[in-house]
């Protein structure tokens, strides 16, 4: 019996082995991206500097900075939906500052709210960010209504002749449009979800390894 017994055993125990290993590789990411997570939050909230000359997508991605200008009154609105808020759009404006064209993300309008574009002097905190939102399934925009269906930094910048700058305001500066601060929700986390997955396999494993070995020994005794 014992003969019999062997290779289901070393099987299972092997197979519990692979699946229990792939849970604790799973532990181990979530603890990294646990800390990336970190890293890009007390970036996102430290002290805001001066916009850079010539800022770039990997290095300044976050960056806090505090700018003083003139909105235009030109700007586009983007379709989105906010949790919490339902359905609106972002209010995108023109920044003029320092003799540079710059985009703004403003806040979210409500579907009944005011996106009347404004103009005037303003002094706004905010974070740089070139949000990924696009996709194959992205409808093209309607330029003539000034409607996005994403944040295409490169498509607003070429329409609106800014630089292919978007700053996410932190605080309210126009009274219609409500702050959506850039933060890391938008970066997805699932590894602790992979690892619970593995472990539950890893314990179906062992249960199935058990009850096969307990029939094996119940057929030969």
């Amino acid at each position: 019996m014992l003969k019999r017994l062997i290779f289901p055993l070393i099987l299972g125990l092997a197979g519990l082995a692979v699946l229990v290993s792939l849970g604790l590789w799973q532990v181990e990411r979530l603890r990294w991206k646990e800390g990336v997570l970190a890293g890009i939050e007390a970036a996102i909230a430290a002290p805001p500097v001066a916009l850079p000359a010539a800022p770039d997508p990997a290095r300044d991605a976050y960056l806090p900075i505090a700018v003083s200008g003139q909105l235009t009154g030109e700007g586009a609105r983007v379709l989105a939906s906010v949790k919490g808020l339902g359905a609106g759009h972002r209010l995108i404006g023109v920044l003029e500052a320092d003799g540079r064209r710059l985009l703004v993300d403003l806040g979210f309008v409500p579907l009944e709210g005011d996106l009347t574009q404004p103009a005037g002097p303003v002094a706004l905190k905010g974070n740089l960010h070139w949000p990924d939102e696009q996709n194959r399934h992205t409808p093209a925009p309607d330029l003539v209504k000034g409607l996005w269906f994403a944040r295409d930094i490169d498509g607003l910048s070429t329409v609106l002749k800014t630089e292919p700058v978007l700053i996410v305001t932190r605080d309210p500066v126009v009274p219609q449009a409500i702050p959506i601060p850039v933060d890391t929700a938008h970066i997805p986390n699932d590894h602790l979800g992979y690892a619970v997955t593995w472990f539950g396999l890893a314990l179906v494993w062992a249960g199935m390894t058990i009850l096969y070995l307990w029939r094996i020994t119940r057929r030969t005794s």
